[in-house]
Formats: C-alpha cells, structure tokens, sequence
C-alpha cells in the first residue's frame, strides 16, 4: 500500500488575460498577465507551449497576487505555498553559495534560475519583481543542464515584463521587529512599440533575537520593444544591494558522537543571536537578461537569450561550532570576500509539424554557460566560545567590527579561483500519437570544462554527460483528466573540493583540490492531474521514485565518491475556487530518504538534507460578495512538519528537531484601485527549527499591515 500512495503537485490556475486586446494566443502563454490568483498552463517549464494537464511533469507555480494576498515579504514565505518544499539553511551572505537552501523530494537546493537562465545569488531573492515562482519536481537534468538542478527538483522565477498601457501600483508595509518595505511598479508606454516597467523595493526589519537585522534596496527596470509583427525584444535587469546582521549557524559535531539528546537548551537560548549589529556581510547582485523572440513562420518560432549576472560578497560571516561537551560552542569569524560572474547564451526553437498522422511539438536548444568565482577575504580564527547551557560568550563584550579586525590580522588570506564553461545541445518532441495519447521525447548533451585553484594546489576536468527525458500522457477525458508517467535523469557537475591525502596509517600528507565525476539522479513516476467543476478545481497527485549514484559524500574532512541515495514519496496538491469569492491551496507531501551506500555512518540512514518526511501546506481566502460587508475578506492557514533529524548519522548519532504547526490569518478590505490587509503570522507564537546539521530558531508571531494603491 505504501507504493501505491500517490503524490501530487498543485498548480496555478488563472483569470489570466493579456496584454493588448485582453485575448491569449495558445503559442505565448508566459506572456499572460496574471490578473487572478491562479496560474496554469506555462510555456518556460518545458521550453515550449504545453497545457499542464498534457505535461508529464509536476510542478507548482506561486503568482505574484498569492504574494500579495499574504502580505509575503521574504522568498522563504512565497514557497510555503508550494508543496513538498522546506527551507534548510536560512542566507549566509558569504560568496558562491550564500543564497537561502530549501529541500525537495529529499534532495537540497537553492533558487537558481531566471526567466529559465542560469541565475545565482549569495543572498534572498526581493519579491517585487516576480510575476511567478515555479517549482519544477524531479530531476530536470535534460532541460536545464547539470549546473542549476537539484535532484529533486528546481526553482525558477519569472519576472515582470511591460505591458502595452499605463499604469501601475505603490505598496507600504510595516509590521513587526521594525519592518518597512515600500515598493512600487509603474509600467509606461515610451512609443508606440517601446514599453518601459519599473519595479522597486526598499525594505529593513530587525529580527526576534537580541541582534541582527537586514536592510535592502531592489531596482528592476524591464523594457519591450516590438520591431516587428514577427520580432520582439525583452530586455531585463535587476539590482539589489543589501546590509545585514546574521545570527551564526549552530553546527552540531558532524565528527564526535553527539552530546545533546533533547531541544530544550536550544529553546532556552531562542532569542541569543550570538552577535551584533555591528558584524554585518554586504551583498550586491546584478543581473541582465536580453532576448529576442521571433516568429519565423505560422508553425516555427525562435528564442534568443543572452544573459549576465554578477554577484559579491564582503563582510563577516561567522558560525557556532560544537566542541562535543555538551555545553561549549567555539565561533569561527572570517571577513569574507568573494565574486561570482556568470554569463549564459540559450537558442531555441519550437515548431509544430506532422509526421504523416502524427502531430509533432518539437524543441532544439543550444545552450552555452561560464560561471567564474573568485573567493577572498581573510582565513579563519576562532573567537570566543559560547556556553548555551550557562548562556555565556567569552566574547560578548567585544562583538565589535574594530575588535575583529585587530583579532584577524594575523589570519592569512583565503584565496582561490574556480572557472567552468559548459556547452550543450538538448531536443525535445511531444508526439501526439493518438488525440488523447502524447509521448515526449528529449535528450541532452552536455560538455563541461572546469579548472580550479586554491591552497595552492589546482585542478581541472573536462567530461561530458547525456541526459534523457522520456513521458506519457493519456486523457480519457481530454482538457480535463489526464494519467502521466516520466522517466527523467539528472545529473550534476560537482564543485571542486579540498581532499585529505593519507597514507596506510591515516596520517595527513597534503590536502588538495580535487574535481569529481558527474553525479546522476533518475526518477520515475507516475500520477493524474484533474480539472474538474468546470475548471474550479485542479488536483495533482503523483508517486515518484529517485535514485542518485555515484554521490560526492564526506564529512568535510575526508570526501569521496560512489556514494548512492533512494528518495521515494507522493505529493498531492489542490487548488481551486470552490465557490464564487474563495481561493483554496492546499498540499501533503511524504518522503523516504535513505543512505544505500555511503562512507562510515551514512548507509541505513534518512540523508540529513532531506528534512521532514510529512509536510502540508494550506491557505485558503474568502472575500465576501455582496451586502453591508461586500468586499472584506478573511484569509487562513499554515504549515505543519514532522519531526526530522538534522544530524544523522549512525556512528555519531541523530538529532531530531521537534514537530510543528504554524497557523496564520488575515482580514482585509479590497476595492478595484486600493486594498488594506491586516496579518497575523505564526498565531501561536511558536518556537520551531530548521536544520541541515545545524540548529536554528525560525520567525515568531508577526503582524504586519500593508496598504496597496493602484493607477
């Protein structure tokens, strides 16, 4: 029986109308303006025009009016609207790989496409840019490469684009632990092909702890340019700068048996930060994305995306480490530097033809991406030691940017260099072998080159990898219900690492840089997807299985190869408009993890990065429709976890981080042109963790107003 329990991914549904004339042609649905709250069928998930009832994959899709219906301020609370998704690692700021991590059908991940372009951040994404946010399940090696995939899935905004008339809207919310964001969107018509959208944010909030906070300032200026009947362009940026105070991870020992048995000392200490306002890490992102779309007959069209995008790091960033005695924690501070550059060039072209009978979709790509991080900044020292037990830090008194900086003259500098360039050629065909039977078909070459420097020891790799996609869809009752079942593989270039060379005896000999093979992933599933009650309602429900092998494993010190991973689960998601002024969304999902074969302490074992087997989200509207109270609304839901363990490991031990559920609500006032919506997050005023060997204290009861006016 456990098999055959299916799982399921919601998704978008939509009054989406568009631009010109408010009609949609079938062959542009990304360029739909979202107008209600449900978004369906999306063109960017496959690279091609595709219902999502005839699309063998699942995904979920977050619209911007979702975000602003829940009064949505950070990327972490947009995703608590899709199913099976929960965040790991909150921002670290630090280079390369300082965004937010999340995990997904038991594998981790951070938001790394644009628009579908590579897109990278050492920091949080700003939402008053995003028109949606797509989770696409599974392993999506084929379409995407093995750069920007996670195993169990990927993550890809959409951004604003202008449209063809004036108009616009200003945003104010302020809430709890000094929270004010402003935002503003004005879309304007320059000429009469030249269209011009602005979308800007400021906001700063401090945080529940005794420290810490973060201040922002995001600008995205967008401009489309009609040259033609047949050829249009879209030209894209964004700018964020941002300041912030960052609470230290708590890391368990991954090396010691563990010395902690319950979470109540981590409960005592909630509200220590372990820092100061004064130890704060800069982040600044650039990205720009130019494409050009054109139509070069009835049935054949043609993609062309040029993307670059810079990110940099500087400031400190610093973390608790266990000294396995039950009390003690050593901080480790470094003033961090680095840069990432990334520059991505994608063609596509997607045409509609018959094979005699048959009808084909069909989709070839070529791609090419070069993404160079250069890391600096200075080594690491250890400064002073924080007893949770007794709540005590050695260094309390000197938690000072001036302090520091005195302690870390001595420290060295950290160094290192690491460049790849990949090169990659995919197609796709969705064969309509009978009216209600479609088959896809896709495959992906992809050649990676990579060299890398640091500790002064270097090393390269050139491999090239093919991944394939294959699909099934039938709908016995077409446009409505469908059965699907894919086979997807996935696959990823891993990260250079420092490894310890030893001899018979274990001793250390050197430590070098070392490139791996290509990881692989393959998953298979199988599910439904419905649009019932006159397309009120839609229902995904699927049970997907994922085996990744030759797995990159290690405990930071000593890292190896051949380690493989079985992640099974279902997912089912809902979303739907019952009646006339009410918005449903809703989802379970369950995952199995396990360690099949890994170094000492793993096999046996749930993987640390899947979190919780059971998760469920849920958020529901109603907006009353006529009579004295026409117009008010009131809004409630949450998100419940099972317990996980955030360490787990059968020669040291497991952790678990505890159970819970989080409920929120709202009331609002929405008119056509202004709306007023009161939020009370975290009603309970819960104290619950996240976790991926680490220990951290999430967000407690909020409340925010925000205040939207459009013209």
């Amino acid at each position: 029986m456990n098999k055959l329990l299916i799982s399921a991914s919601l998704l978008a549904t939509a009054f989406a109308f568009a631009q010109e004339n408010d009609t949609v042609k079938t062959d542009k649905i990304d360029e739909v303006v979202v107008q209600g709250y449900i978004t369906r069928d999306r063109e960017s998930v496959n690279k091609m025009p595709l219902k999502e009832i005839e699309n063998p994959q699942v995904y979920n899709i977050v619209n911007k009016n979702v975000i602003k219906e829940q009064v949505v301020t950070s990327f972490n609370d947009a995703l608590k609207n899709v199913t099976g998704i929960a965040r790991l690692w909150e921002s670290t700021g630090r280079g390369n790989d300082g965004g937010e991590y999340y995990t997904m059908r038991g594998f981790s991940l951070q938001p790394s496409l644009t628009n579908g372009m590579p897109s990278l951040t050492n920091g949080t994404l700003d939402l008053a840019g995003v028109e949606t946010i797509e989770a696409i399940k599974g392993p999506s090696g084929t379409l995407y490469g093995g750069s920007v995939i996670s195993y169990g899935g990927l993550i890809n905004v959409i951004t604003k684009k202008p449209y063809h008339h004036f108009g616009g809207e200003v945003n104010y919310i302020n809430g709890s632990y000094g929270l004010n964001r402003l935002s503003a969107d004005i879309n304007t018509p320059l000429s009469k092909n030249l269209f011009a959208r602005v979308n800007a944010a400021y906001q700063k909030q401090n945080t529940f702890q005794d420290a810490g906070f973060s201040e922002s300032f995001y600008v995205a200026p967008s401009l489309k340019f009609i040259a033609n009947d047949r050829l249009t362009f879209f030209v894209n940026t964004e700018i964020k700068k941002s300041e912030s105070a960052n609470a230290p991870m708590i890391f368990l020992n991954r090396n010691l048996p563990l010395t902690y048995y319950s979470i109540g000392v981590f409960k005592d200490n909630y509200k220590k930060s372990y820092t100061s306002d004064d130890l704060t890490i800069n982040n600044t992102t650039f990205n720009f994305q130019a494409s050009a779309n054109y139509q070069i007959s009835d049935n054949w069209t043609s993609k062309t995306i040029f993307s670059r995008s810079n990110t940099k790091t500087d400031g400190y960033y610093q973390y608790l480490y266990d000294q396995s005695n039950g009390k003690d924690f050593t901080r480790y501070i470094a003033d961090v530097g680095g840069e990432t550059n990334t520059t991505g060039i994608q063609q596509n072209f997607v045409g509609n033809f018959n094979f005699g009978r048959v009808k084909n979709k069909l989709l070839v790509g070529l791609d090419y991406f070069q993404r160079d991080f250069i890391q600096g900044g200075t080594g690491w020292i250890g400064y002073g030691v924080v007893d949770i037990v007794n709540q005590s830090d050695t260094k309390a008194d000197v938690l000072t940017k001036s302090s520091v900086d005195f302690a870390l003259q001595g420290s060295g500098q950290e160094i290192g260099h690491a460049q790849a360039k990949i090169y990659s050629a995919y197609i796709s065909d969705v064969v309509n072998i009978l009216p209600n039977l479609s088959a896809m078909l896709s495959l992906r070459m992809d050649h990676f080159t990579g060299k890398a420097t640091a500790y002064a020891t270097d090393d390269s790799k050139n491999q090239t990898t093919f991944s394939p996609k294959l699909g099934l869809v039938y709908q016995p009752i077409p446009d409505k219900v469908s059965i699907f079942g894919n086979y997807m593989n996935g696959f990823k270039n891993v990260d250079p690492s420092t490894v310890q060379i030893t001899d018979d005896l274990g001793n250390v000999l050197s430590n070098e840089l070392r490139y791996f093979d290509p990881e692989h992933a393959n998953q298979w599933e199988v599910g439904t997807k419905a649009n019932l009650a006159g397309d009120k309602f839609s229902i995904t429900a699927s049970y997907y299985s994922i085996n990744v092998k030759n797995k990159v494993m290690g405990n930071g010190t000593n890292i190896t190869q051949g380690g493989e991973v079985d992640s099974k689960g279902f997912e089912v998601s809902v979303l739907g408009s019952p009646i006339p002024g009410m918005n449903i969304i809703a989802g379970y999902s369950y995952n199995d993890s396990n360690v099949v074969k890994g170094d000492e302490g793993y096999p046996g074992h749930r993987t640390e990065d899947s979190g919780p087997k059971n998760l469920i989200n849920f958020w529901g509207t109603y907006k009353i429709q006529e009579g004295s109270l026409k117009n008010f609304g009131i809004g409630f839901g949450g998100n419940s976890a099972s317990r996980f363990y955030t360490l787990n490991r059968g020669n040291i031990g497991a952790f678990p981080l505890p159970s819970y559920i989080i409920m929120n609500s709202s009331l609002s006032y929405t008119e056509d042109r202004y709306s007023i919506i009161l939020k009370l997050d975290n009603i309970a005023n819960k104290k619950y963790f996240s976790g991926w060997s680490t220990v951290t204290p999430q967000r407690l009861r909020t409340l925010s107003l925000s205040l939207n006016y459009k013209f």
